[in-house]
């Protein structure tokens, strides 16, 4: 049976920390700046961790 293949485009977004969280980017941060105030951008700047909803369903997708 060949391998599972990871999902490419999560292996892109998603990074998995040394306690097993899930890391992402923030959203909301490509285009359309100037109407954004410079606290909201320095805000989504940070990396956040997904919910852990989510968690289990990203996993899978990355095969971890």
């Amino acid at each position: 049976m060949p391998k599972m293949k990871s999902d490419s485009s999560a292996k892109k977004r998603f990074k998995i920390t040394g306690t097993g969280k899930v890391k992402r980017r923030k959203a909301y941060k490509s285009h359309i700046l100037t109407s954004k105030t410079k606290k909201r951008k320095r805000n989504l700047r940070k990396a956040t961790l997904v919910s852990t909803q989510e968690t289990k369903r990203i996993k899978m997708l990355l095969h971890n």
